[in-house]
């Protein structure tokens, strides 16, 4: 009989199961998938990744499966309809935040050629490999987390704060906290960046 997986302790349903065995902690290099996640996690600020998770797929729909050319032309008639949009988190202020990340990803991309080399560059191009035994060993923010939302602030982004940009490190793959004891932390410290 095969030995039950051990895993970090916060996946509690099978939504978090999916997200913590086959996503968090993942280098991920998409645009696309980099800034639906920059958009996620400061839809969660005040909120719980859960209710974030389960709203994925209507975000995905409300905001054209995060193509931020599209989402940077929304004017006031598209944000009135996600205002009114149920599937979605109905905060003005984050609403207008994505249209005005979608605007700030495009003037990285012409900087930078991509959302990738920018936010990758942080890390110098490879995943930050720490080695938590408890949940107390993760941190809120590093030094790292603040360097990045003092520059997505200073490029006009919205909802970037030290401790969201280290939420975001974490579920792009850019940090590796998977504790010591969870199976994703070898696999993921073995991949490829």
């Amino acid at each position: 009989m095969k030995a039950p997986l051990i895993r970090c302790p916060w996946p509690t349903d099978e939504l978090y199961l999916g997200y913590h065995d086959q996503e968090w902690g993942v280098p991920a290099h998409d645009d696309r998938l980099l800034f639906e996640l920059l958009i996620l996690e400061g839809a969660q600020a005040g909120l719980s990744w859960h209710t974030v998770l389960k709203k994925r797929e209507n975000y995905r729909a409300a905001f054209a499966n995060f193509d931020a050319e599209k989402i940077a032309r929304y004017g006031p008639k598209e944000i009135a309809a996600l205002l009114n949009n149920a599937g979605i988190i109905r905060n003005r202020l984050k609403i207008h935040a994505t249209v005005q990340n979608a605007r700030a990803v495009l003037e990285v991309r012409k900087e930078f050629g991509s959302l990738d080399a920018y936010l990758w560059r942080f890390v110098d191009g490879r995943p930050i490999l720490n080695r938590p035994r408890t949940m107390r060993d993760v941190p809120a923010k590093t030094a790292v987390s603040d360097r990045m939302s003092k520059d997505l602030l200073k490029r006009g982004f919205k909802f970037v704060g030290s401790t969201i940009c280290y939420a975001y490190m974490q579920a792009t793959g850019m940090v590796n906290d998977h504790l010591v004891t969870c199976f994703r932390h070898k696999e993921i410290s073995r991949a490829k960046p």
